[in-house]
């Protein structure tokens, strides 16, 4: 089998591969170039560069970008289809009788694209079309010769382990969300389970912010590059009778995380709320601040910047008197780095530095890159507005999606690394169940520790303490 190179080595600083096309015609075959480059083409032209023949395998940066982009325009399932169809049409797989040594060249070409699909999109193949069509082409394939059936096996193996390890770990969400409750429930009926804090759980700052990292390399690993693309799917203007992919938009793994996230930052003001007494919630704030700065010396944005918006929550960042305890100086660095003017300048050039250091890195530790998930969502959005997916004369903007593509594609290559650091599970339970105040508990018990400063502070204190505890 064709070994496939590494993400990173797909795309080049300019988008994509320059030398993927050979011919210095402006047009080819329904397909638009300039200076080689393709720029755009018909959907049914776009969908035969896919299919491998003799004397052709199409390049794997464009493998990923049409597999990526495609489904704004078709299901998956049709796509294979079509493609399935082409292969057995172009190379008479299914003629018995056509000649054993051009099935000889092709079988390992269209077995090698079908590995490629089912390894970097392995979510279509939760739907049984799909599966059904994969097999019945990798059977086609498999008859030939015995070399060609074990790959065929090794492939499908692959797969299956794959969607086997993504239903346990939907499970393992299911299990979470059934069980989560709010800590104000738990407080007030059984006020002894949650004395412990984090820092009895975990007194140690770098170690908390290894097993952050820990939680946020397996939720990221679980997201499909496809997600991204899904999550903005809409009716595409030249299909008249249905919305393409949006009845069924599948982005569990994507809003699984954006909810760990949030889930952090409110973990966070609870744990920084709960103390009684001001030296200790002081000391909450400080040991934050250092798990914080651990998390970007380790290139955990998303864990850094859901700390920074914890802390930075109104119930956190009204208690004056406990902000006046604090050495802030450490936490207005980390604020600095994560400023938002310019469009995170200061974070994108240090996003940047991680990036270029997890390229030459001999360690795992040095190639980990976990961006701050929401403004990478942000920009593929903005990308995805900001251009037209077709272009006046009905073709297909791919130009638009060797860009897109190349975003992905950087996130495919952060979310494939190992974490290096030792789990601890007690603390990873911890951080992952234990109950967190909702916003008005946390209000309510801001409130509790630095009494309201003003009439409206005052009156929605009553409130909360009528409608949380039941007292006047």
């Amino acid at each position: 089998m064709p070994q496939t190179p590494p993400f990173s080595a797909m795309f080049d600083s300019s988008g994509y591969n320059r030398n993927l096309y050979q011919s210095a015609e402006d047009s080819c075959g329904g397909l638009y170039y300039h200076d080689n480059n393709l720029l755009s083409g018909s959907l049914e032209a776009l969908i035969q560069h896919l299919v491998p023949n003799v004397d052709y395998y199409p390049d794997r940066t464009y493998i990923f970008t049409f597999l990526l982009s495609s489904r704004l325009f078709m299901h998956p399932y049709e796509l294979m289809a079509k493609v399935c169809h082409l292969c057995v049409e172009h190379q008479r797989l299914s003629d018995p009788n056509s000649d054993k040594n051009q099935i000889r060249k092709i079988a390992p070409k269209i077995l090698q694209l079908l590995t490629e699909w089912t390894e970097t999109f392995p979510y279509d193949f939760r739907d049984e079309r799909m599966m059904r069509n994969l097999k019945d082409m990798a059977h086609r394939i498999a008859s030939g010769e015995e070399t060609y059936r074990k790959n065929v096996q090794q492939m499908i193996q692959g797969l299956i382990r794959k969607l086997t390890t993504l239903s346990q770990y939907e499970e393992f969400l299911a299990k979470i969300s059934s069980t989560s409750t709010d800590r104000l429930t738990v407080l007030k009926t059984k006020p002894q389970s949650i004395q412990r804090d984090i820092i009895t759980v975990c007194s140690d700052p770098y170690t908390l912010a290894q097993q952050l990292t820990h939680i946020e390399l397996e939720r990221l690993n679980h997201i499909g590059p496809e997600e991204f693309v899904q999550a903005f799917v809409q009716k595409d203007p030249l299909d008249n009778d249905k919305s393409c992919y949006s009845e069924r938009k599948k982005t569990r793994n994507l809003e699984a995380y954006v909810e760990w996230f949030n889930r952090l930052s409110y973990l966070v003001a609870t744990e920084i709320c709960m103390p009684v007494k001001k030296k200790h919630r002081a000391r909450m704030i400080e040991y934050f601040i250092d798990v914080a700065r651990e998390c970007f010396n380790i290139g955990n944005f998303n864990s850094l910047m859901a700390i920074i918006s914890g802390m930075n929550m109104s119930p956190v960042s009204r208690l004056k008197k406990t902000w006046a305890k604090v050495k802030t100086a450490k936490f207005d660095v980390l604020e600095h780095q994560m400023d938002p003017s310019s469009n995170f300048y200061n974070y994108r050039t240090a996003l940047r530095g991680a990036t270029q250091r997890s390229l030459t890195a001999h360690s795992s530790r040095e190639k980990i890159v976990i961006p701050f998930f929401s403004l990478l969502i942000k920009d593929i959005y903005f990308l995805n507005e900001g251009c037209a997916n077709r272009l006046p004369n009905g073709h297909v903007n791919f130009e638009k999606f060797w860009e897109l593509a190349k975003q992905v594609s950087e996130f495919m290559t952060w979310k494939q690394v190992e974490c290096p650091f030792e789990r601890d599970r007690k603390i990873l339970q911890y951080l992952v169940t234990v109950p967190v105040f909702s916003e008005d508990a946390l209000y309510l018990a801001s409130y509790e520790s630095e009494g309201p400063e003003n009439h409206v502070e005052k009156d929605r204190w009553k409130s909360l303490r009528s409608s949380l505890l039941g007292r006047v």
